[in-house]
């Protein structure tokens, strides 16, 4: 699967650990990532600086559904059976 154009998703539902350049904390769990533009595109793909977690991460129907509400819904319910207690 490919990527939808404009989605974001994957950007702002999951929890992100590993610093994200002007982020050194990460980022939680539904906060957007202050990469992710007003078209909901990641400003800083393919560079050396993304993080490794978002560049590794593969778009699939299971995760991300038919749309990007059901992406936000799917990984922020993927982010809560995770999380450690």
């Amino acid at each position: 699967m490919e990527c939808r154009p404009g989605c974001g998703a994957c950007c702002i539902a999951p929890s992100i650990s590993s610093p994200i350049p002007g982020m050194p904390y990460g980022k939680a769990a539904g906060e957007r990532c202050l990469h992710l533009s007003v078209d909901m595109l990641c400003q800083i793909f393919g560079q050396v600086d993304r993080p490794l977690v978002c560049s590794r991460f593969g778009a699939d129907p299971e995760v991300c559904g038919s749309s990007s509400e059901e992406a936000i819904r799917i990984l922020g319910w993927w982010e809560q059976a995770t999380a450690v207690a």
